[in-house]
This record gives structure tokens, sequence and C-alpha cells, in this order.
């Protein structure tokens, strides 16, 4: 009887070569390190020292979720408004009209600056008045930042710089189309896009403030639209010198943040004549109403929220 030695997986049967064992190269994996929180210290002191911009930023990111829309409404509806006015009514106005009622320049560039300002001024008479109010009372998102390290001027300060992004991405978008009809023959007039933003700002830091101090919507803002914003619109030498209006219809446009950010627009695009100290005037009174906007708005914050 013999014995039979099959042998194992491992080791081969006596007189027979073993099989060649197929290579395999062994790979090792590393996980990528998860990154570490920041501890709450940390956390909070960051906030503390960056918290407007972090506002900022959550407040951007919220109007990009309806950019086509801003776009549409931001740009569509100067841009008709140009088209209309500047390059339709202005073919019978220049046709009719001396050069020199204009300032020596085409109806079209005439009323270009205008239109840019009060496109900002629109934008920020929609940014300031319902979203302001949303964040004390309907959704309240206010109350959770608040909840944080971040501090009230911070809230208002962040909204306050995306809002003026949005007027200044808004305004190079515009003033590109004007400088494409040859609206702006001046070498400093992409400048009237600083001064478009900040008429914006203007005009929406003290409505800002108010819109704040609402507690009950009752069509105020509807008013403020009808009555506040159209006027300045029609009587703020927007479509035609405001020294051809009666003198009781004059003060509109002085008090009115357009007819200044207008006039400053016009110095820019072509070199609109007028008096130096007229000129100090109109940077002085933007910027005054924009800070005395911005000061009332933080008092208004700081009651409704606490500091």
């Amino acid at each position: 009887m013999t014995s039979q030695h099959t042998g194992t997986p491992d080791q081969p049967a006596p007189g027979q070569k073993a099989a060649a064992q197929p290579a395999t190269a062994q790979t090792t994996t590393t996980a990528p390190p998860v990154p570490a929180a920041h501890s709450p210290k940390i956390s909070a002191e960051r906030a503390r020292k960056f918290g407007s911009w972090y506002y900022a930023e959550h407040a951007l990111k919220v109007m990009n979720g309806y950019r086509w829309t801003l776009l549409a409404y931001s740009v569509g509806n100067p841009v008709m408004y140009l088209f209309a006015m500047g390059v339709g009514l202005a073919t019978l106005v220049d046709s009719n009209s001396a050069q020199s009622a204009f300032g020596g320049v085409s109806y079209l560039a005439f009323i270009a600056p205008a239109l840019l300002s009060s496109a900002t001024i629109m934008a920020a008479a929609t940014e300031f008045t319902y979203p302001v109010m949303d964040g004390f009372k309907w959704r309240r998102v206010y109350y959770g930042p608040h909840a944080s390290p971040l501090g009230v001027h911070q809230i208002v300060n962040g909204y306050i710089i995306a809002i003026a992004i949005r007027l200044f991405l808004m305004s190079v978008i515009y003033f590109g189309i004007v400088a494409l009809f040859g609206a702006s023959p001046s070498a400093w007039g992409s400048l009237a896009i600083l001064v478009a933003v900040v008429c914006g700002l203007s005009f929406g830091l003290p409505l800002m403030a108010y819109s704040a101090s609402i507690t009950e919507d009752k069509g105020q803002f509807a008013l403020v639209m009808r009555f506040i914003v159209t006027p300045l619109f029609l009587f703020s030498g927007t479509f035609f010198p405001l020294e051809t209006l009666p003198v009781f219809l004059r003060w509109i446009g002085w008090i009115s943040p357009l007819w200044h950010g207008t006039e400053l627009g016009r110095l820019l695009t072509y070199g609109y004549a007028e008096p130096l100290w007229l000129t100090a005037i109109h940077v002085l009174y933007l910027v005054g109403l924009a800070l005395l906007g911005w000061v009332l708005a933080r008092r208004v914050y700081e009651r409704r929220l606490g500091k």
C-alpha cells in the first residue's frame, strides 16, 4: 500500500514544481486628513474681527439665488430707458434743439449719467425696504447672527457692504453699455460708476433706518416708491436741465440725491461746466447723507436687537 502526498496549496507534492504565484502589489491608501474645526475661542475672535465681511458673504449668497432676476431688473430697466429716451427720443431732440441746450453734447450723453444714478437709487429702494423689515419681522434673519459673536454694527455694515457690491457690479455693466453707445466721451467717465454707488447709498441708507423702525407693514413702502422715488426721478434734472423747471419745483431737485449724483456724473462723463463750489456741495451732500443714514440705521438696529 503506497501512501500519496497530495500537498497543500502552499506546499506542492514531491517531484512537482511550485506553481508561479502572481505578484500582488500591496498598495496602501492614506485617508486625507480631516480638517480640524476652530475652537470656540478662535471662531469668536474671527467673527468679532471679520464679522461684517461674513455677513456680507451671507447676503451675497442669498442674492445669488435670484441673480438673473436682479440682473433683468437692475440692468434691463435702465437699458430700456436708454434705448427709448436716449436713442429713440434723442433723434428728435437733437434735430430740433440747439447744441448748447444740453451742454454742447447729444441728448444721449446728457441723460446717460442720470439713468446710471437713477438705476442705483431704484435698486437701493428695493434692497433697503422689504428685505430690512424681513430681518426683523417675517423670517427674522437678523436674530440668528445676533445670537452669535457678531455685533449689531457688523450686521448693519455687512448688509451695506453687500448692497454696495451689488450696486457697483450693476453700475459697471450699465456703464459698459453706455460707453458702447459713445455716451461717455470723457476719459474720466468711468468714475461715474463710483458716483452712482454713493448716490444709491445716500438714498438707501436713510431709507434703511426708516425701514428698520417699522413694525407693521401698512403700505409705507408703496408710498415711498410713489411719492418719493418717482417724483425724484421726474424732477431731478434727469431728462432735462433743472433750470427749465418752474422755481417752485426746483427745490425737489436741490434736495434730491439723484440730482447731485447726476450733476457729478455729467461732470465726469463729458465735462459738464459748473462752479467748483457747486461740485463740492454735490460731494458733501451725498457723502453726508450716506453717513447720516448709516448712523441712524445703527441706532435703530441696536434699539430693536440690543447691543
